[in-house]
């Protein structure tokens, strides 16, 4: 894939020097502040379930992302490292837990059919990050802080507005502006419709959906499955949901299930396994189970990671004050290097 040269014609200088008038400016009249309690993206009969599964393989990851990762063709602790910071921006923001979803599918969408020069740098990956976020964020929140706010939490590199904002325009080219995409949250509304369901059930399937992005093997899953298996997950750790018989024909739940039954079992088991009995953010572990050994040595990595997250919810902490200044600079052009994975072309 070729995209225009203009995209990436210009050289960026890096240092900061950001004036708000800019900046894309948003609807000045009226911003609403974001709830920080959960809700619900649509309404169940907005898109009908079929809609859903027919669309959702058009917004993942090409087939190969994951077996890329196995084989080490691609660096898992890098992706790792990026989604750490993602979450940890969407947090600090109280953005929607959906937000955080589409900023890690854009990275991985990107990562799965384009290569980044310069990993060991680390720039690359820090930019494309810095631009899913703020492509995510616009797509969804009602207030979107300046791009050069966006970048807290001591990253590595601090970009220039403009260069983000090429950034910004490569990233939604290379997806082919396919930037709705379908998500575990958008299947929430029909499972709620099927179950006796509570804000507690949704919240905990929301933290468990957020936590797939901290292991590798969860690529392997549709959305449709990663959104069964958290309500599954979380109604057996509700007390107040009633247990949920998967062998009833005659529930509704198990009917929506069975459209996507091949795989909802098994990425049940690998959120049993490598979320709620290893990672602290699962707010009730079950007691008496060993950790368990992970399957491939990409989940090592990723349950290390897991083991050491730091972004779990917390309404009672206060938020921190962004940083009154940046910790570095990146220097050097940026854009114009980056190629594409499949025939090494320039995008």
């Amino acid at each position: 894939m070729v995209l225009s040269p203009e995209l990436l014609s210009a050289s960026s200088n890096l240092f900061c020097a950001e004036d708000a008038d800019d900046v894309a400016s948003w609807d000045d009249d009226g911003v609403a502040v974001v709830d920080e309690e959960w809700n619900l993206p649509v309404s169940p009969g907005d898109r009908p379930v079929a809609a859903l599964l027919a669309a959702e393989p058009d917004h993942m990851p090409r087939p190969d992302y994951l077996s890329r990762f196995l084989a080490r063709a691609l660096d898992s602790t890098a992706r790792q490292d990026a989604i750490n910071w993602i979450l940890k921006v969407n947090e600090f923001y109280r953005f929607r837990p959906v937000t955080a979803y589409l900023s890690v599918n854009y990275l991985d969408r990107f990562l799965s059919s384009h290569n980044l020069p310069g990993q060991k740098s680390g720039w690359p990956i820090q930019l494309l990050s810095v631009a899913c976020v703020s492509v995510a964020a616009k797509m969804e929140e009602t207030h979107v802080p300046l791009l050069l706010d966006l970048q807290v939490l001591d990253p590595h590199f601090v970009f220039e507005p403009r260069t983000v904002r090429r950034m910004e325009l490569l990233l939604m080219a290379a997806l082919r502006w396919r930037m709705r995409s379908i998500t575990p949250f958008d299947f929430l509304p029909h499972l709620a419709a099927a179950l006796p369901s509570s804000a507690a059930l949704l919240s905990r399937a929301a933290d468990l959906i957020l936590s797939t992005h901290r292991v590798v093997d969860f690529l392997a899953y549709r959305p449709s499955a990663i959104a069964a298996a958290a309500v599954l997950c979380a109604a057996d750790e509700i007390a107040d949901v009633p247990a949920l018989d998967h062998g009833d024909s005659s529930s509704r739940f198990d009917e929506w299930v069975n459209k996507v039954q091949e795989t909802v079992l098994g990425c049940r088991q690998l959120m049993e396994e490598y979320l709620i009995d290893t990672c602290p953010s699962a707010r009730r572990a079950k007691p008496g189970r060993e950790p368990p050994t992970p399957q491939s040595p990409v989940g090592v990595l990723d349950a290390a990671a897991c083991g050491s997250c730091d972004t779990q919810k917390s309404s009672a902490a206060p938020m921190p004050e962004p940083p009154p200044k940046r910790r570095r600079l990146a220097e050097g052009r940026c854009i114009e290097s980056i190629d594409t994975g499949n025939d090494g072309k320039n995008l």
